[in-house]
């Protein structure tokens, strides 16, 4: 390599990406960052420069320390690039997925129409009691004993209701 490389091959040299499409991909998408602004496939990248990289929820920093023309071996990688990626973006890997789960018995798989029918009820339910006037809790008591069952509540937890 002369001084300089193609952004999209040092990505992927580096084994920051899988291809050089992909590396491209991510270029053209603006998800590839040097100096702060945003990185053509074709921007020349050289010894010093600091490339953003954002893949998923985080945002990798490495700073370029030698000279690569070719695809390198994972255990040389750090010989050529430095990575700078703070703490913080990192612990956004481990992070918990922050979604809801209504308890569902292990293989039935997907809800049917009907089944989400029932559960979307069920919400609903719950939603207008909610709402409610303060005691007045007619509308929990109304859930039927199957629906309670497909979101895991028992006659207890709807008594505490």
């Amino acid at each position: 390599m002369s001084d300089a490389e193609r952004i999209d091959k040092v990505l992927w040299a580096l084994r920051i990406f899988k291809t050089r499409t992909d590396a491209t991909d991510a270029c053209k998408g603006g998800k590839v960052k040097i100096g702060g602004s945003n990185a053509k496939p074709s921007h020349l990248v050289k010894v010093g420069d600091v490339i953003n990289v954002r893949k998923g929820s985080v945002t990798y920093t490495y700073r370029i320390k030698r000279a690569l023309s070719q695809r390198v071996g994972a255990r040389l990688v750090p010989d050529f690039a430095e990575n700078l990626t703070p703490q913080s973006e990192l612990d956004k890997l481990k992070a918990p997925v922050e979604t809801f789960f209504v308890h569902r018995d292990r293989g039935l798989g997907r809800p049917t129409k009907k089944d989400r029918r029932v559960m979307d009820e069920a919400w609903e339910a719950l939603d207008r009691n909610e709402s409610a006037a303060p005691g007045n809790l007619t509308v929990i008591e109304d859930i039927p004993d199957d629906i309670a069952e497909k979101f895991g509540l028992t006659d207890d937890d709807l008594e505490s209701l």
